[in-house]
């Protein structure tokens, strides 16, 4: 007997089916068969909620972002968090910590789930960087940063970070990563106008948490 459930709650079970076997198989791999199988449902079923595989994947990047750029936006509209400590948190809150999440990067990393990766990249960049505009705001406002760019010097911070420090993109050693943290310190604050090491102790926290603190 088959029974009948919400559209909404039937397609978060074709989502979290797809979130496993992407991890487990690869998005290429996957076959909507396979989804069918795992959530019990007839093909007809899975075309009403998704035209396609792509489309999963793009439902599934959506709800990782909308759920990683609420948080980051929750701590931007803190007005308690002083303004260089808050640039550092929001970006924290874009990384996944969660047993699941961690499996979730893994396979994303893989290069068979290189298009998922660049979608994921791509949507970040272009939620974060205004999250982080709003802030800058608030600094130049407080006169804590003095800059007529806020949001091209975020969309670069961003953009630069997310794709040299991804961990795929460009192959460094210990040394050579910890020469472009510091390069990249020094540059952001100039690029804010903002005092020398004024952000130092605020953003090495961050590199120190993504490189398991060496």
């Amino acid at each position: 007997m088959r029974i009948s459930k919400e559209p909404e709650e039937r397609r978060n079970e074709i989502l979290d089916a797809a979130d496993k076997l992407f991890g487990q198989k690869g998005f290429d791999r996957t076959t909507t068969g396979d989804i069918l199988d795992m959530v019990g449902i007839a093909r007809g079923t899975l075309y009403y909620h998704f035209k396609s595989k792509e489309d999963i994947m793009d439902a599934l990047i959506q709800r990782y972002n909308v759920r990683l750029l609420n948080a980051a936006q929750e701590i931007a509209n803190d007005k308690s968090i002083p303004v260089n400590e808050r640039i550092t948190r929001v970006v924290l809150a874009m990384n996944l910590s969660g047993e699941s999440d961690k499996e979730m990067m893994e396979h994303i990393h893989k290069p068979q789930n290189a298009l998922m990766h660049q979608k994921i990249q791509k949507a970040i960049i272009n939620g974060l960087t205004p999250i982080l505009t709003g802030i800058i705001r608030e600094g130049i406002q407080q006169s804590v940063y003095d800059t007529p760019y806020p949001h091209a010097c975020m969309e670069m911070l961003v953009v630069y970070a997310s794709v040299i420090f991804d961990g795929d993109m460009v192959e460094m050693t210990g040394e050579e990563r910890a020469a472009r943290i510091a390069a990249f310190i020094f540059n952001v604050e100039r690029l804010l106008g903002t005092e020398s090491g004024g952000l130092l102790s605020h953003i090495m926290p961050l590199f120190e948490r993504n490189s398991g603190g060496g």
